[in-house]
C-alpha cells in the first residue's frame, strides 16, 4: 500500500537543454520512478517540468534534473513544491 503522500513538482530548467534528448530522459525517468506528469520545451530556450507522485520518487527526479543527459549542461533549475491535484494519468512529452 502506497503511504507516502503525493506531491507536485513543477520545475523550470535552463541552460543547454534542448536539442540534447533532456525531454526524453526526463519522461524516461519520471516513468521509472512511477511519477506521472509531462515535460516540454519553451520558446526561451528553457524546459518546464510539471510531476506528480510520491515525495520520494519526485526528489529523485528533481536530482537527475539537475544533472541532465549526457549532452545537456544546466545551468539553473527552480523548483517548486505543492500539492498533487491527481492532474496526470501517465508522463509524457508535450510538443
Amino acid at each position: 500500500m502506497d503511504t507516502d503522500p503525493h506531491t507536485r513538482l513543477s520545475a523550470r530548467i535552463t541552460g543547454r537543454v534542448q536539442g540534447v534528448g533532456f525531454r526524453n530522459f526526463t519522461q524516461t525517468r519520471a516513468r521509472r520512478l512511477g511519477v506521472t506528469g509531462w515535460v516540454r520545451n519553451e520558446d526561451d530556450g528553457s524546459v518546464r517540468l510539471e510531476a506528480e507522485g510520491p515525495a520520494d520518487a519526485l526528489e529523485d527526479l528533481a536530482e537527475a534534473i539537475h544533472r541532465g543527459p549526457r549532452m545537456a549542461r544546466v545551468d539553473d533549475v527552480t523548483v517548486e513544491w505543492g500539492d498533487a491535484a491527481d492532474d496526470f494519468e501517465t508522463f509524457r512529452v508535450r510538443r
